[in-house]
């Protein structure tokens, strides 16, 4: 399956940004290739989207090189990221999170 589109939402993008923030603070430079990462992985439902599993009402993207899963929709055109959060964190906090993005 292609998307015509994938849209990075602004609470995704949120997330992004916290996850480049822990990333950088760790070490100088790593926050960017976190970053660069992540959105290669975004970049990659051009061509994919639509076949990954589906957990809590998203279908979910694993990251490449990051413990991090990309969370969307998908409706056959457009691919909506609604989240992409830190999979080490306790799966009720994720679900949470999901929740709330509905």
């Amino acid at each position: 399956m292609t998307a015509e589109q994938v849209l990075v939402l602004e609470e995704a993008a949120n997330d992004l940004g916290e996850g480049m923030g822990f990333y950088e603070s760790r070490r100088t430079g790593l926050g960017f290739y976190f970053f660069d990462s992540i959105l290669s992985d975004i970049e990659s439902l051009y061509l994919s989207a639509g076949v990954h599993a589906v957990q809590f009402g998203f279908h979910r993207l694993l990251s490449r090189r990051f413990p991090f899963a990309i969370y969307y929709s998908y409706d056959g055109s457009v691919a909506r990221v609604v989240a992409i959060l830190d999979m080490r964190r306790n799966p009720t906090w994720t679900h949470d999170q999901l929740s709330r993005r509905k």
